[in-house]
């Protein structure tokens, strides 16, 4: 990350709105900014894909390089944690033989996804006003980039 990313970054978020009421496109390219500075210092090529609180792509951006599958992959993160209103992470221990979710991703059209990469954002009174979701790098990876996102969402803007 270099210092002109740094120094965008900053002034991006200083100037947020104090209160997260919808994701707007603004708020929405500041977060996705913050994950993709972040997937570069990891040396992960991601999709990162910032949706609002219908689960509906606000932003996709996706590095050069990165897989041609990891855009669909991550706009499904960023549906699922909106529609189950719980990370992928947590939805994959729920999602496997034997547990209460098992199958899930066989519905909605197939637009579940069951692999850690997926965080909700939450806004005022810890309503759901967005999904995040990141695809690139193992499966570790995108659940420590979407963890990043989630944490920089609700503590710098």
């Amino acid at each position: 990350m270099n210092e002109a990313e740094i120094r965008k970054i900053v002034e991006n978020t200083v100037s947020a709105l104090k209160t997260k009421k919808e994701m707007t496109l603004s708020l929405a390219e500041r977060l996705c900014d913050a994950v993709l500075c972040e997937a570069r210092r990891i040396g992960v090529k991601a999709v990162v894909c910032i949706s609002d609180g219908a689960g509906n792509p606000r932003l996709v951006k996706s590095m050069d390089d990165a897989y041609i599958a990891s855009y669909d992959v991550a706009v499904g993160k960023a549906y699922t944690v909106v529609a189950l209103k719980m990370s992928t992470k947590k939805l994959s221990a729920l999602a496997q033989p034997g547990q209460s979710l098992y199958g899930i991703q066989f519905t909605n059209g197939g637009k579940i996804v069951i692999f850690g990469g997926g965080e909700p954002l939450l806004g005022e009174n810890g309503r759901i006003i967005g999904g995040l979701g990141v695809s690139g790098g193992t499966e570790e990876q995108d659940t420590a980039l979407s963890a990043f996102g989630a944490r920089y969402f609700e503590t710098q803007m």
